[in-house]
């Protein structure tokens, strides 16, 4: 019998395949042995699928509102009239180069208002640091493959020094990861309570 964090984990995934538009995901799910293989695949021998998971419905529902603002407009706009103008001008020339790198295209760049990309919602700068191509197929697209915003995600975390085997709780190291990922106190503290719900947590 797979474990509390297995079954609890895979549940809320296999709801999200139901509502992706990614066709490969989907077919994933056709084949649960093989889902449980790729996901403990996706966290990188490193960031417990809870984490990631937890992550992904907070930002986006699972893929489904990942916003519909046109990020190099978006951005320009902040770029001009913003009290971090520094900050969205370097974030535009970031978004250009994705466009630049070949992974999405002008049009295909759709997100939140300020910025944010795909289904864990990067900005440009970190889409450029961290974005993994990890279904293969010659791009890093994190608005439509589930494996590369997961996989990313999980490079992310990892890259900021995410603790492999420790406890995500208030006051431990991989919550100051957390924190990485978005600032706010609130929010990290709600990603790590939903994961420690979907691991099965008291």
């Amino acid at each position: 019998m797979r474990s509390i964090e297995g079954r609890f984990s895979s549940l809320l995934v296999w709801l999200a395949c139901a509502l992706s538009a990614d066709p490969a995901l989907a077919a994933r799910c056709q084949d649960p042995a093989g889902f449980e293989t790729w996901l403990e695949n996706v966290q990188q021998e490193a960031v417990p699928a809870p984490v990631i998971v937890a992550i992904w419905g907070l930002e986006t529902d699972f893929g489904v509102n990942q916003g519909k603002f046109g990020t190099i407009r978006a951005l320009a706009s902040l770029a001009y009239d913003c009290r971090r103008t520094e900050k969205f001008q370097a974030e535009l020339m970031d978004a250009l180069r994705i466009v630049e790198r070949g992974d999405l295209s002008p049009g295909e760049m759709h997100g939140a208002w300020a910025g944010e990309i795909g289904q864990t919602q990067f900005m440009p700068s970190s889409y450029l640091k961290f974005a993994l191509d990890y279904d293969g197929d010659g791009r890093r697209d994190l608005i439509r493959s589930v494996p590369d915003a997961l996989a990313s995600t999980a490079n992310y975390l990892q890259s900021y020094g995410w603790r492999r085997g420790e406890a995500w709780s208030t006051g431990s190291a991989n919550f100051e990861v957390l924190l990485e990922w978005n600032k706010s106190q609130v929010y990290s503290k709600t990603i790590a309570y939903f994961a420690s719900k979907l691991a099965g947590e008291e």
